[in-house]
């Protein structure tokens, strides 16, 4: 097997089993300085969602090294950028070592194809002391040792984005999409397992029923977008009052659930009662909310039983007036 052959079966190697990009990418470096003799070599990155070209992997070059070339490369005018930008290979001296002495460049585009367009994802940097000649060989196999990299750098962003889908989806299959907050289908399994944890140890959850008061009125006034300015006003609310341990979720139209397990329910529930009558007005309305509490094992037995519980002491709650709430069996504060 000729150098070329083993280089780009060490590149091949790298990319069906390198998992991480950077040390795909440090290998490709390090295959291609073998078969070529380049002293120096560099990676440089066109990320997406930033600006410029970022050093992701390179060799024979120290972490200041590194540094002063990505600032330098970022000039519009620098070889690299050129480079970067025009999708063309280049073969040349351009530059110069610490002594002054001419340096023998390469810098190769990373070019992948989607859709019939070629796209740039970053460029293959290297050098070698002068005098030094590439031959034909070592040129293809630093034009293929590119191709490489550039399919390293291809999957591992439709990994990254699958992933970051996978999560987007996971996430919007738990959360309330208006707030944020734990959907039903999220607050049924958790209130499950606090009551199955409860039941187990001998302790204490309590369920509260949380409903924004005059959200109809507000949605009649100032229209539907005041109140899901509302609803997200509320929820923030919630999301900063409760504990690590307690659980909030979207439970209807104008109603929150908290799940607050051990003896602090009522404690974490007028937290939240003082924090939303804290807040400043919203489309010309002072918010509250009135709260009906349950507390298992005593006020229900089952999650069917505790909401219900709840609910009763909720309508018990609004019954007082607004900013009220109210435990199950029905006393009211």
């Amino acid at each position: 097997m000729d150098r070329s052959t083993e280089t780009l079966a060490a590149g091949a190697a790298a990319l069906a089993h390198g998992g991480d990009l950077d040390q795909t990418l440090s290998t490709l470096l390090g295959a291609a300085a073998g078969a070529t003799g380049a002293a120096m070599g560099a990676a440089f990155l066109a990320d997406p969602d930033r600006p410029g070209l970022q050093i992701t992997a390179s060799l024979g070059m120290t972490p200041e090294n590194d540094r002063t070339f990505e600032a330098a490369v970022n000039e519009a005018n620098h070889p690299v950028a050129v480079a970067a930008r025009e999708l063309t290979p280049s073969f040349g001296s351009t530059g110069s070592d610490a002594d002054g002495s001419k340096l023998v460049d390469a810098l190769l585009p990373m070019v992948i194809r989607h859709d019939g367009v070629d796209m740039g994802v970053g460029v293959l940097a290297f050098a070698w002391p002068a005098p030094h000649t590439l031959s034909d060989d070592d040129r293809s196999t630093l034009l293929a040792i590119a191709d490489l990299a550039a399919v390293a750098v291809d999957r591992a962003r439709l990994s990254s984005l699958a992933s970051e889908r996978s999560e987007w989806f996971e996430r919007m299959a738990h959360t309330d999409p208006l707030t944020g907050l734990a959907n039903t289908r999220t607050l049924g399994r958790v209130l499950e397992l606090e009551l199955a944890r409860a039941a187990r140890q001998g302790g204490e959850v309590s369920v509260a029923l949380i409903g924004v008061d005059g959200l109809t009125g507000v949605n009649e006034a100032s229209g539907h977008e005041a109140g899901d300015d509302v609803l997200r006003a509320v929820a923030t609310v919630l999301a900063e009052s409760v504990r690590l341990v307690d659980t909030v979720a979207r439970y209807g139209g104008d109603e929150f659930v908290l799940i607050a397990p051990g003896a602090a329910g009522m404690t974490v529930a007028q937290r939240v009662l003082d924090g939303v009558a804290a807040l400043a007005e919203q489309h010309g309305r002072q918010i509250s909310v009135s709260v009906g509490l349950a507390r298992f094992p005593s006020d229900g037995a089952s999650s069917e039983e505790l909401l219900a519980s709840a609910a009763a002491a909720l309508v018990a709650a609004r019954g007082e007036g607004t900013g009220k709430l109210a435990t199950a069996p029905l006393k009211t504060s």
